[in-house]
């Protein structure tokens, strides 16, 4: 899912989204919600409407938002105090208002507010937190009263894969629409966290979406496609092409590297995207070092058509029963990467 914020994907149009075969984004409802604020949206039919995009929207509950604002937030049983990185101003965030506020966006996929906890935590706090996050989930299941609106559990538990394999059990008693992984890509180690997902994933149910939340890098998604994970969403691609780093199919490209200053091949020979098909190397590179708007438009359009065709070809391969070739495939190209 390329990752629309602040009902924007950065530095590409809802039509070229469209065009690249995005059929969901992922909006983020503490952003909207404090700005431009729920009533602009309201008024203008929701979301979909605000940002003219017909297809699907994830939006996140504002829950890691709120972790990373820890200086600026307590949390209590109720629910999340903190105070606007924008303008200091006090917000009370609960349950049902984060349900609330994504009923109000119109969005396709909600999540529930939840504890994303740091790491290293001490397992009493997980434990802690874990339970707070169940409450907070059956307190919004209650609060929902969209049913046409999918809502996704959000699984946590630290790095304690026994508490993750808890968590999962328990949340799979309710009603949930899909599942959500939350909880990693914290700091932990990665082979720590590829554990937590293994500890994870054999307890949910298997006729709903398993969504691993804020991965990755293209052989994160592969490593997560093959332990069973569903979705994915990451600025990676967008934020990367902004600054110049470029995913082919031969590995990164560092587009501001001096080798490229007079390389008239296409970025990846390989790829049918715009970019590709009409740019030289040496043009992005032109663009990139004169701070030109226009390369932080056709790097997104590369990496996000990167992305895409890597998780639609890995739908393919699994169809036809060969995606472990098709991963293998993948890593032998990618170890010969031109930067």
């Amino acid at each position: 899912m390329p990752v629309g914020t602040q009902g924007t994907v950065k530095s590409v149009t809802p039509e070229a989204l469209e065009t690249l075969g995005a059929r969901i984004i992922l909006s983020n409802t503490y952003h909207l919600y404090l700005r431009p604020g729920m009533e602009v949206i309201r008024r203008v039919g929701g979301l979909h409407h605000f940002m003219n995009w017909p297809h699907a929207i994830l939006t996140d509950s504002g829950g890691y938002q709120v972790f990373s604002l820890s200086a600026l937030r307590e949390i209590t049983p109720e629910g999340v105090r903190f105070a606007s990185h924008l303008d200091g101003s006090r917000h009370f965030l609960t349950p049902a208002k984060v349900i609330g506020i994504q009923e109000t966006l119109g969005s396709d996929i909600m999540m529930p507010l939840d504890e994303c906890v740091g790491y290293p935590s001490t397992r009493g706090y997980v434990l802690s937190s874990m339970s707070l996050t169940t409450k907070w989930a059956e307190a919004s299941l209650q609060a929902r009263t969209r049913p046409d609106r999918a809502l996704f559990g959000i699984v946590q538990g630290g790095m304690f894969g026994d508490l993750r394999k808890q968590h999962a059990q328990e949340l799979s008693q309710h009603p949930f629409d899909g599942f959500s992984i939350g909880g990693l890509s914290v700091g932990e180690p990665k082979g720590l966290m590829w554990e937590m997902v293994e500890a994870t994933v054999p307890y949910l149910p298997e006729d709903r979406p398993r969504y691993m939340m804020g991965v990755g890098k293209p052989e994160d998604i592969l490593e997560g496609i093959e332990r069973g994970v569903d979705m994915f969403d990451c600025v990676m691609p967008t934020r990367n092409a902004r600054n110049g780093m470029l995913f082919t199919s031969r590995g990164p490209v560092i587009i501001k590297n001096a080798r490229y200053a007079q390389d008239t091949d296409p970025l990846d020979p390989e790829c049918s995207c715009y970019t590709c098909r009409h740019f030289t190397r040496a043009y992005l590179r032109h663009l990139f070092m004169s701070h030109e708007i226009l390369s932080a438009t056709l790097n997104t359009i590369h990496n996000l058509h990167f992305y895409l065709s890597l998780t639609r070809n890995a739908r393919r391969a699994i169809d036809e029963g060969n995606f472990v070739v098709y991963k293998k495939q993948l890593y032998d190209k990618w170890k010969e990467t031109v930067s």
